[in-house]
């Protein structure tokens, strides 16, 4: 057994790469504390370039008040910040930076250039830090502000390295730091560019612009703006209807006090708003922010400053799920709806004149004409598991009796999603999905990096039927789809497919994530909820599911259909 030896105090170099370790454990986290340090300084134009996702080269440019000289030797020692003066101002936080630990740590790490100039000078001063040597400070030429590029980061600590992921993927998590803190900060112009390629370039503008810019044009044309207060705690922002959703919750931006978060108490509170009104498995498409008193959040709880701790996190969840049901139209006081209940909403909601008729027949539930419709008379059933179909009902969900009288319920999308799902990946594997041409292409327009994301993956999806082409910047070009699909709106598939792939490294191969990708296909593919089905529609729905693999859950795991037999029914009756 090694001997730990006698305790000793560790280089100021090692010391150095250990913080590095813990404050930019990736590219992203480089840059967003840069950026956050031209917010600092009063930056009104802020521009962010990256090679390589940023492993490579960052560079960081901004107009802000800029450093002397004697400034910059001070900036890349550890803990020296202009942010705070006393113990006391750890507690009141109103800066995105504080710690000064941000350049120290990628200087221990990478090759660190800083060129910078405040307007009281005449000229700009530059200094290098490469693995945590530092050297002096000498005169350059510069425009008023800073300029900050970082190259080879991790050259230093090569094990580090090798925990990065892919180009593409560290490219990803890179924009999505900078559109959070364009978005925080929509007073400040921004500019994203990676590997040459203009991400996007937004002037200074308002709050519903800058959204609307980054978040796509769908959702830039249903934005709902929201605002509520309470004791002191102020939620402003825009949320997206219950329409509009997401496969994952990259499109949901939390900022509290000007600075983005993932925070798990604001997440939460965000679905439990939205947990009744969207479908289970999808994410909804906000922006919120969060203004309180400085000394009422703790900033300082997480290394990479993406977590707060509320001194009152109840106040701040009810507010934001308060706020948010007041405005998707749910009264917070309601109680949850009963089967009953939701039947009646749904048949009064969809059947002509039954805002007119008697409420009686509906208070149990009871099925009524315009909500079951019976079907043909039932055939031999014996071979049949799932039966006959007898009725459809909230024009979602087939009512089947089997042979032995047991009655099945199926979920109409959940099953015929399922079905999509095996015939795609049947194709897939017998050598390629069969594509239908669109008799006219479509432009399907989405934030330029997810327009990236799709077209580096082109010649994957092809073998699943999908025929993109690059239409400008953010802009695709939709040639054929999967014939299995039949004839969806390609533009939320996409919207989709660009988040399943976000969740991928690079060096994935697609067909490991085969199901994965298929899955999403299959949702916007399949039977909606909704539509009226016909009764041989209903009996070949039956018949495919009993055919197929895997029929029992759809693609997200969710069961197809639920049995009842006659002795469960029996004892729910009390007959037993």
């Amino acid at each position: 057994m090694h001997h730990p030896g006698r305790i000793r105090l560790l280089p100021e170099v090692t010391i150095n790469r250990i913080a590095a370790g813990e404050v930019i454990e990736r590219p992203a986290a480089a840059a967003r504390e840069l950026v956050e340090n031209a917010t600092d300084a009063g930056a009104t134009r802020i521009a962010v370039a990256i090679a390589a996702g940023g492993m490579d080269r960052i560079e960081v440019s901004d107009n802000g008040a800029g450093m002397t000289g004697e400034d910059l030797a001070l900036a890349v020692q550890r803990h020296a910040t202009s942010k705070l003066i006393d113990d006391n101002d750890l507690l009141r936080i109103e800066t995105l930076g504080f710690r000064g630990e941000a350049l120290p740590s990628i200087g221990a790490a990478a090759r660190l250039e800083i060129t910078s100039r405040p307007d009281a000078v005449d000229h700009a001063t530059m200094i290098r830090v490469e693995g945590g040597t530092v050297q002096p400070p000498e005169p350059s030429a510069g425009a008023r502000g800073t300029r900050v590029v970082v190259r080879d980061l991790f050259f230093a600590t090569p094990a580090r390295r090798k925990f990065l992921k892919s180009p593409r993927a560290e490219a990803d998590a890179t924009e999505t730091a900078i559109n959070r803190l364009a978005l925080a900060a929509p007073g400040i112009a921004f500019r994203l560019e990676s590997d040459g390629r203009v991400l996007f370039d937004l002037p200074a503008q308002d709050r519903r612009a800058r959204i609307a810019a980054l978040l796509g044009a769908e959702a830039a044309a249903a934005l709902l703006e929201i605002g509520g207060e309470r004791d002191g705690l102020i939620l402003s922002g825009f949320i997206c209807p219950p329409t509009i959703t997401r496969a994952t919750a990259a499109a949901q931006t939390l900022v509290v006090n000007g600075r983005p978060v993932a925070d798990p108490t604001l997440r939460t509170a965000v679905r439990v708003a939205f947990r009744d009104v969207i479908a289970h498995g999808r994410h909804p498409v906000v922006a919120l922010f969060l203004d309180l008193p400085s000394d009422q959040v703790d900033v300082n709880v997480h290394p990479g400053k993406a977590e707060v701790r509320f001194r009152s996190p109840d106040a701040v969840r009810g507010l934001i799920i308060s706020t948010l049901t007041r405005a998707l139209g749910v009264g917070i006081n309601a109680p949850a709806p009963g089967p009953s209940l939701t039947l009646r909403q749904s048949w009064y909601a969809t059947t002509p004149g039954a805002q007119h008729r008697g409420f009686a027949d509906m208070q149990l539930g009871l099925a009524a004409p315009p909500l079951a419709k019976p079907t043909a008379p039932l055939p031999d059933l014996a071979e049949f598991p799932l039966g006959a179909p007898v009725a459809q009902v909230l024009d979602t969900y087939i009512i089947a009796v089997t042979g032995d009288g047991t009655l099945v319920l199926v979920d109409q999308h959940a099953a015929h999603e399922r079905l999509t799902h095996e015939a795609i990946r049947d194709q897939m594997l017998a050598g390629g999905v069969r594509a239908q041409p669109m008799l006219l292409p479509a432009v399907v327009n989405l934030p330029p990096g997810d327009a990236a994301r799709l077209l580096a993956r082109a010649a994957d999806l092809a073998l699943l039927g999908l025929e993109l082409e690059e239409f400008g910047v953010g802009a695709i070009l939709v040639r054929a789809m999967p014939a299995a699909l039949g004839a969806p709106d390609p533009a939320p598939l996409l919207r989709d497919l660009a988040d399943e792939l976000a969740e991928m490294d690079e060096t994935t191969a697609l067909p490991d994530r085969l199901d994965a990708v298929i899955a999403r296909m299959a949702c916007h593919g399949s039977i909606r909820a909704g539509r009226r089905l016909g009764p041989e529609e209903m009996s070949a729905l039956l018949r495919q599911m009993e055919a197929t693999p895997r029929a029992a859950t759809c693609s997200h795991g969710r069961p197809t259909f639920l049995k009842l037999s006659k002795p469960e029914i029996e004892r729910m009756f009390g007959r037993r």
